[in-house]
């Protein structure tokens, strides 16, 4: 059973109380600047819808950074069977998701949402969506709004102290990302004894995410009894030229694949909070790359897991919550286009679709990149 919640806790000692989030300044926030950006739409302006249907990695790039493996002799590879422990724990998934809307003759529109599942014992899943927040971001205003983002987010200076915004065609991702923390860490502090599962990977050093931003996640769960667990969809961890996920098919599921000798910090910069393993919960799922806090025990996360697999489905090796996470926070074809005819008859926006010079020019020869 899946529903929207009452938002109403029901235990004391496992405790996320999602009616919290609804008192954050971040979401207000959002919605005044969100209104204020696209109220600054001249009437009669153009939108151009995109030329091609967009995938999901172009919506949201994520660019999976990896230890290098020196071979056998440096790294040690340890299976570890796993046992179901059933218990009360919650499993909290988190994922944002953005898209670009169109663009206008100053600017782009974009759109952000984010969803929460949250499961229980067998109490069913539950799910609280943030957005869509829609923003018509120009040259003028990207400063601004890159400065709210960046002053909620972790630790984050002030917005009148910001260097400098990314231009528009990367701000797209950072501010998914700078969401995504924020609501990370809304969830990692109201929650008690979970288990919080994220989209991705725990390293930290990168354009879009910090290791103070990182450290300050995993410190504020741990404080709380909490373990966070991230799990990549599709990896490039490899030894002597074979893929990590490969090598874990050949043991029992559910099993781990721990990797020990690895370095923990990659290009002088990039550092790896996690403990690195290749997870394969399901007889008849798929082998994931599962970081897990490095600053627990060993123990502490195989049990975390074993947890898992007990308290949430894992159908296809994937679990249940952080799959409905996704599926309720990314654009439908169908939402793109009620976004763009909402724009059209309360602010006068024409929708028109702009000539793709690729294949006039070349006809069916023009094909970009992404195009079959």
């Amino acid at each position: 059973m899946i529903q929207q919640t009452q938002y109403t806790p029901t235990t004391t000692k496992y405790n996320f109380p999602p009616q919290a989030l609804q008192d954050a300044t971040l979401p207000q926030r959002f919605i005044e600047l969100s209104l204020r950006s696209i109220k600054k739409i001249h009437n009669n302006s153009a939108l151009y819808q995109p030329y091609q249907t967009i995938t999901e990695d172009a919506i949201n790039p994520t660019e999976e950074v990896t230890p290098v493996f020196q071979g056998q002799t440096t790294l040690k590879l340890r299976t570890i069977p796993l046992k179901p422990r059933p218990s009360q724990k919650p499993v909290i998934a988190i994922d944002v998701s953005s898209i670009k809307i169109g663009e206008t003759n100053t600017g782009i529109i974009l759109a952000l949402r984010a969803a929460t599942v949250w499961k229980q014992g067998s109490r069913g899943y539950r799910y609280l969506r943030f957005g869509p927040f829609p923003f018509h971001i120009t040259e003028e205003n990207r400063q601004e709004i890159y400065g709210l983002f960046h002053q909620y987010s972790i630790n984050q200076p002030e917005a009148g102290t910001l260097i400098g915004a990314p231009d528009i065609v990367h701000i797209q991702t950072r501010m998914t990302t700078l969401l995504e923390r924020w609501l990370q860490t809304q969830i990692a502090a109201q929650s008690k004894n979970s288990l919080i599962l994220l989209d991705g990977s725990l390293t930290a050093g990168t354009n879009d995410t910090s290791i103070q931003a990182m450290q300050q996640l995993l410190d504020t769960a741990r404080s709380n009894n909490s373990i966070v667990l991230a799990f990549t969809k599709i990896t490039r961890l490899r030894l002597n030229g074979c893929n990590l996920t490969d090598l874990i098919n050949k043991y029992p599921p559910p099993c781990l694949l721990q990797t020990d000798g690895y370095p923990t910090t990659a290009y002088s910069h990039i550092r790896f909070l996690g403990d690195i393993y290749v997870a394969k919960l399901n007889p008849n799922g798929y082998a994931f790359r599962l970081d897990i806090d490095n600053t627990i025990t060993n123990q502490q996360a195989v049990e975390s897991v074993e947890h898992l697999i007990a308290n949430d489905l894992v159908t296809d090796g994937y679990p249940e919550t952080l799959r409905l996470a996704h599926i309720y926070s990314t654009f439908t074809a169908n939402e793109v286009i009620g976004i763009q005819r909402f724009l059209a008859q309360t602010h006068g926006i024409r929708i028109v679709q702009r000539p793709n010079v690729r294949r006039l020019l070349f006809g069916p020869f023009g094909k970009g990149p992404s195009e079959s």
